[in-house]
């Protein structure tokens, strides 16, 4: 409930960080080493974040849905910038 509440105000990164710290065994039963974790911190925060949470059983079933889900988050949040931060403002003249 707690990471819930982390995640809804500050984002997947602080999540990440806080389960880290939290739980580290469980990112070294993941992940087996420090490279990818960090990999996924700075490039694709959901995905990292969902596959912690669904690797552990197996990638079957809904499980490959989520992981879906959290890759288009991460696409979503990098293309969703451009489009309002490429739009030219118009400036009114006399």
């Amino acid at each position: 409930m707690c990471l819930f509440l982390i995640l809804l105000l500050f984002g997947p990164r602080s999540v990440i960080v806080i389960w880290w710290l939290l739980q580290p065994m469980r990112w070294d039963a993941v992940y087996g080493s420090f490279v990818l974790p960090f990999l996924g911190f700075l490039f694709l925060p959901w995905t990292t974040l969902v596959y912690v949470i669904v690797a552990p059983g197996g990638l079957v079933g809904l499980d490959l849905l989520w992981m879906g889900l959290a890759v288009l988050a991460d696409i979503a949040g990098y293309a969703g910038g451009g489009v309002y931060g490429g739009r030219r403002r118009r400036t009114i003249t006399a």
